[in-house]
């Protein structure tokens, strides 16, 4: 059997934006993101986390260096093919939730597939399915106008993962949560990774940090391995 490649390869990878003068937001990194793993990524503000996470989600292009995403060279890509790969391989969830105010819970999960060549039926269907895989089968046709922070964020989960990516990618997800609704957002992410599922997660809190199994350090753009001992 052929062993699958890592979910993220960087090599060499960085990105600096052009001035005058030119600012170098991430440093040479070199990282393997393994198939499984819950990785976590810390630092300061402005330290490069947010560079890096637009790196990985495919969002800037890299100023040097090679990023494989599950085996695929995504800087040999057109802009037309890493929008498409990143739709296929690549949940994103954010502090902010980015829910439409007017649409159900379930209709937002589902705009995730509206482009796929799937039925509008199959589309409500696997988003269905999402909600329940989040705990929220209860509140499927539910407003986000009438839904908790924590809720908003199950559904955000739920849209992030309703296509199956390959990589969960997750900025400040419990920015905007409570301490107890926080705990409930990262054991959905636990019990995610824990049949499988590659998570991603950058924050400035070290008690998120600590949930995960791998975390890393950014500062003045360089990234750094860090043992997780707090």
């Amino acid at each position: 059997m052929t062993e699958q490649p890592p979910v993220v390869e960087l090599c060499g990878i960085s990105l600096t934006y052009p001035g005058p003068p030119p600012v170098t937001a991430l440093r040479p990194v070199d990282l393997i993101v393994r198939r499984g793993e819950f990785v976590t990524v810390t630092g300061p503000s402005g330290a490069g986390k947010s560079s890096f996470l637009n790196l990985v989600g495919l969002l800037d292009m890299q100023t040097s260096g090679s990023y494989l995403l599950d085996g695929i060279d995504t800087g040999a890509l057109c802009d037309r093919d890493r929008t498409a790969l990143r739709g296929r391989l690549i949940g994103f969830v954010f502090q902010s939730f980015h829910l439409l105010p007017y649409r159900t819970a379930m209709e937002n999960v589902a705009l995730a597939l509206v482009y796929r060549k799937q039925k509008r039926t199959e589309r409500m269907e696997r988003a269905r399915e999402a909600l329940v895989r989040v705990g929220l089968e209860h509140r499927i046709d539910a407003l986000p106008t009438t839904l908790s922070g924590g809720e908003r964020q199950r559904v955000a989960i739920a849209r992030a993962v309703v296509s199956n990516p390959s990589l969960l990618l997750c900025d400040e997800p419990t920015g905007n949560l409570d301490t107890r609704t926080a705990s409930s957002v990262l054991s959905l992410l636990e019990e995610l990774n824990s049949v499988g599922l590659t998570i991603v997660v950058i924050t400035h809190d070290l008690a998120v940090a600590r949930r995960g199994s791998r975390s890393l350090e950014i500062r003045d753009g360089q990234m750094s391995e860090q043992a997780i001992t707090w």
